[in-house]
């Protein structure tokens, strides 16, 4: 697998993606060493990649969600902060 630096990299870059486009995956070292792997996306681009709301419906927060345990987060802040001071 191809490997360069981070200089050759940012010179040539639109090549490099090229390349990593077709299915030629590189490697970008710093100083010799490997930092990152560029890759070509799979087949559909990044349908595969999770997104905000995936869970829509399918978890319940209950109303008093605010108040929840608000007696001992209160106990364990001022227990806290007597300790500071």
């Amino acid at each position: 697998m191809l490997v360069v630096n981070i200089h050759e990299a940012k010179t040539h870059l639109s090549r490099l993606v090229e390349e990593a486009a077709r299915g030629n995956a590189f490697i970008i070292a710093k100083a010799g060493k490997p930092m990152v792997k560029v890759a070509p996306l799979p087949e559909g681009g990044t349908s595969d990649v999770q997104r905000l709301g995936f869970m829509a419906g399918e978890v319940v927060v209950p109303d008093d969600f605010d108040a929840m345990e608000r007696e001992r987060i209160e106990e364990l802040f001022l227990k806290n902060q007597n300790s500071l001071a």
